[in-house]
This record gives structure tokens, C-alpha cells and sequence, in this order.
């Protein structure tokens, strides 16, 4: 937590205008925004938690756990919707054995859907830790999942 600590020193005059910047230096510096974190904040601002929590879930852009060394963003933007990105989801959870929004038990993989990478002509893409991969199949997933799964082999 001395990250939080040095965040606030970034922030010495913060008011409630500062919440959002706050929120997110914070999830850059934990992957997410913890039960701790938020009641740092709390206090900080002396904004109660519940009203941080609920500023914090209105924006899709926080995430309340950690996520895996390996995260996989999956797109759903239109044109990625269009040329199956259900199929591709529906696939990554199946072989992953987690729900869009969990991480593995062992911490490896966690899944997100986003409304769009930005990667259009791509479609249907996914991204893992940056990295994109186009125009997936379940032939192509089943692939690149394999490679990440090799990685921790050797």
C-alpha cells in the first residue's frame, strides 16, 4: 500500500474532483482497486467508500480483483460482433474453464470483454497482454492459448 501512499502525495490539495484520476493511478499501480484501496481513498477525500464504490462501478474501466499474468481482452466492438466474436468468447471460457470477468485458479489467464480495441479490420481480434491477435477461430485460440500454457512449461 505505499504505492496509494504515494499517489496521494501526488494529489496534496484533492478534492472530490480528483476521485477518478485517484481511482485509476491507483489501478495502474495494483492492476485493480481493492476493499483497502477504496477506504484509503475514503478517507483521503472523507468521501464514504460506498459512495467510491459506486463512482468506481458505474465506469467499466475499473476492476475490483486482480487480473492474471496473462490477460485476454476480447473484442465485441461491431465488426468483431459481426464476424463472431461470441463464438471466439464462448470458446476462450470453454478453454480456460472461467467466466468473462474471473481469473484461472492458478492465476495464469483472466478474461475481459471490451466494447472495442480499435482493431476493426482485424475482426474478430483478441488482445493478450497487448499483444493482438486477428481474425481468431477456435482453431487459431486453441493455438495461441497452448503457446501461453507452453511458456510457463519451460
Amino acid at each position: 500500500m505505499g504505492d496509494i501512499k504515494n499517489i496521494f502525495n501526488r494529489y496534496p490539495e484533492a478534492g472530490r474532483d480528483n476521485l477518478i484520476p485517484i481511482l485509476q493511478d491507483i489501478q495502474t499501480a495494483e492492476g485493480h482497486l481493492s476493499k483497502e484501496s477504496i477506504v484509503k481513498v475514503g478517507s483521503f477525500l472523507n468521501i464514504p467508500s460506498s459512495k467510491i464504490f459506486g463512482v468506481a462501478t458505474f465506469y467499466n474501466q475499473f476492476r475490483f480483483q486482480p487480473v492474471g499474468k496473462y490477460h485476454v481482452q476480447v473484442c465485441r466492438g461491431t465488426a468483431c460482433h459481426v464476424l463472431g466474436s461470441v463464438t471466439v468468447l464462448q470458446e476462450i471460457e470453454k478453454q480456460l474453464k472461467v467466466k468473462a470477468g474471473d481469473t484461472t485458479r492458478d492465476g495464469l489467464f483472466s478474461i475481459e470483454v471490451v466494447a472495442c480495441i480499435g482493431a476493426c479490420g482485424l475482426a474478430p481480434v483478441i488482445s493478450i497482454n497487448g499483444e493482438f491477435y486477428a481474425k481468431v477461430t477456435s482453431t487459431s485460440l486453441a493455438l495461441i492459448i497452448e503457446t501461453y500454457k507452453n511458456k510457463e512449461e519451460e
